[in-house]
């Protein structure tokens, strides 16, 4: 699950992070009155969407040579100004992909003068098993573009969780960030109170770029990403208002209501798989066969006729979907349950795209015996391989 820039600097500011003053608002009416609030003279207005890169984002409506997603202002009118243009717009990053997100939500932040940014991260290092800083001091830049040509600007500090972040741990950490004098004071608070965080919250990621030292040698934490981990939101209620649906695709909201492992793509072959290695050998054999796949979704080992009904109406509510593929192996959901539940969503919605079935496993003659008597056009299929055959050539006719 993610939050918005300004919901994740108002929770690090209750673990006591350094956070300049900002307004969060939902309409460019609010802008002059956000605006007041600040001490000013220079404002800074952000778009606040679920995507990175909105300082080179491009507005859809309005040209190539307008402003980003992230914009400074020296007076209140030309903060006003900007909220006005970027409300209502659609934001494109390189994040977004070229549909773009609309901007509903604007955050108008103090200023800050800034002599060095630099980067910080938290995340579970899965090869340690143990929750890792990674820091440069090529801040404020794209961190992959710094991994790939200069990775040796790229420092891991792995924390002991039975330590927590210690003495020789921020010491560590501010040497890579090349900190001194108050920088480095304010390090000794301010990468505890990250790890305190990330930790009690159940982040999976915890991203500020930049984190700046400013021209009075202070930290403060400009930019905030953070997710958590979806699996414990029923730990923090808190956490879980946050949560911007608007933001979210349509049909992810929907499958995570009947526990449906769902993702979203941009092909247009839909899958209906139990299992994620088989998911993800089923998508691959697609673009082996020259054809991209339309989503990932995996159904669980022990779903239930209403279930994969779900899981297909969700599948077929995709306009890009010009055919699915159904692949089960029947171990503990049983064929014939599968198949009961393709027939019924079929039934409902209807089928107006090819539908290629691969049943292998638990009652699969009982299984291919129920969609061949069902009077549905849907195509049988051997194994895999055909089965991505057959639903290609289906598509191209």
């Amino acid at each position: 699950m993610n939050i918005h820039e300004y919901q994740a600097k108002a929770l690090l500011k209750s673990y006591g992070a350094p956070v300049a003053e900002g307004v969060a608002i939902f309409s460019a009416e609010e802008a002059e009155a956000a605006a007041k609030q600040l001490p000013g003279p220079l404002y800074v207005v952000k778009s606040q969407i679920h995507a990175g890169g909105r300082g080179k984002g491009k507005f859809k409506e309005l040209g190539p040579d307008a402003k980003g997603g992230v914009r400074l202002a020296f007076s209140i009118d030309e903060a006003k100004s900007h909220a006005k243009e970027m409300f209502g717009n659609t934001l494109v990053t390189a994040q977004t992909g070229d549909a773009g997100k609309q901007v509903n939500r604007l955050y108008i932040e103090d200023g800050a003068d800034i002599e060095r940014e630099l980067y910080c991260s938290l995340l579970v290092d899965r090869s340690v098993g143990q929750v890792a800083f990674v820091v440069s001091t090529e801040g404020g830049m794209d961190i992959e573009a710094v991994a790939h040509d200069t990775p040796e600007k790229i420092h891991t500090i792995a924390i002991d969780p039975e330590a927590g972040v210690t003495a020789e741990n921020v010491a560590a950490i501010s040497k890579a960030l090349e900190l001194s004098g108050a920088a480095a004071e304010d390090a000794k608070s301010l990468f505890p109170t990250l790890y305190k965080a990330f930790s009690e919250k159940d982040m999976a990621l915890l991203e500020i770029n930049p984190l700046i030292v400013m021209k009075n040698d202070h930290l403060r934490v400009l930019d905030a990403k953070v997710s958590f981990d979806g699996n414990a939101m029923f730990r923090h209620d808190d956490v879980k208002a946050l949560r911007d649906e608007t933001e979210e695709d349509a049909k992810e909201i929907e499958a995570s209501k009947w526990d449906l492992a769902y993702v979203a793509l941009d092909g247009n072959i839909g899958c209906m798989v139990n299992g994620a290695g088989l998911a993800m050998a089923t998508m691959d054999i697609i673009k082996l066969y020259g054809k991209e796949p339309a989503n990932f979704c995996d159904v669980g080992g022990g779903a239930g006729k209403e279930k994969v009904a779900a899981a297909f109406k969700i599948i077929t509510a995709d306009p890009k979907v010009e055919g699915i593929l159904v692949n089960i192996f029947g171990g503990i959901m049983k064929c014939d349950v599968i198949a009961e539940g393709v027939v019924a969503a079929v039934q409902e919605v209807g089928l107006k795209v090819p539908l290629v079935v691969r049943l292998e496993g638990t009652n699969v003659e009982l299984g291919k015996k129920i969609l061949n008597e069902s009077g549905l056009a849907i195509t049988a299929a051997d194994d895999l391989d055909d089965a991505a055959k057959k639903i290609v050539a289906a598509i191209n006719g």
